[in-house]
């Protein structure tokens, strides 16, 4: 829980948001945060040449609007790097476009005061839940089993887990590992957190969640979207690959 006690300029948080047109969620997001966040923060939107609404938009709400530069596509751990890139926050905080943070100041106080307690902690994760307007049944059992399976991989077996949608951790610790693998092109959120699993702890705060529009789940359906997801994680977690997962491609849904 907070402490209440007044948080420094060196506890700044860069929130880093890889965006491609985005435009039909970003806004909603971005606002939530300015509006409701008043402690030393930075919004970063990381962007892979949207043609839509997505970089306007952007310029009217975040700090920084950092436009792909390179010839080659963004993938999604590229995009969270070239944001990471550009922050001066003591901490990173990822989020995916179309997540929401209840109480956003409560939010990340608590977890900088977990930082403080636990100079060990290299990361954390939180509960993740669908937007109670869009949410179904099986979106509350599915990530009900996911948020168990998180708890027990980082506070039990401390083997580091965690998804895309929060990922939160020191600037310092990210820029040591080299950031995200760029060479997935899923599952790098799962990599990372098993990197920071073994130069020091990670943990899953169960009180704390995040929520989302599950709108991948809900476009291709929750067998498909499992099937993905456990055939990432047998790439990542058994045949240890740095170089490629079961995914050949993350399919854009918007």
């Amino acid at each position: 829980m907070p402490t209440g006690k007044k948080k420094t300029a060196t506890d700044m948080i860069s929130i880093i948001i890889p965006t491609l047109n985005e435009e039909k969620v970003i806004e909603k997001t971005l606002k939530d945060l300015r509006d409701s966040l008043t402690i030393p923060h930075e919004i970063i939107v990381s962007d892979g040449k949207s043609t839509d609404q997505t970089i306007a938009i952007a310029k009217k709400y975040a700090d920084i609007v950092a436009v792909w530069d390179h010839p080659e596509k963004q993938n999604i751990p590229a995009g969270r790097n070239f944001g990471a890139a550009r922050a001066q926050g003591k901490y990173l905080a990822f989020i995916d476009a179309d997540v929401r943070i209840p109480d956003p100041d409560r939010f990340f106080t608590t977890l900088i005061d977990l930082f403080h307690q636990r100079p060990s902690l290299a990361a954390v994760a939180v509960g993740i839940r669908v937007l109670p307007e869009y949410e179904t049944f099986w979106d509350r059992v599915i990530f009900g089993c996911v948020n168990f399976l998180f708890t027990v991989q980082n506070n039990i077996f401390k083997i580091g887990a965690a998804a895309g949608e929060f990922q939160m951790m020191p600037r310092e610790t990210f820029e040591r590992l080299g950031g995200y693998n760029v060479r997935l092109v899923a599952a790098e959120d799962l990599e990372l957190f098993g990197r920071l699993a073994k130069i020091g702890s990670t943990a899953f705060v169960s009180a704390l969640t995040v929520y989302h529009t599950g709108r991948r789940a809900h476009k291709i359906g929750w067998p498909r979207l499992l099937l993905q997801w456990w055939g990432n994680w047998f790439y990542i977690a058994v045949l240890r690959r740095k170089d490629k997962v079961m995914s050949k491609e993350w399919t854009v849904i918007r």
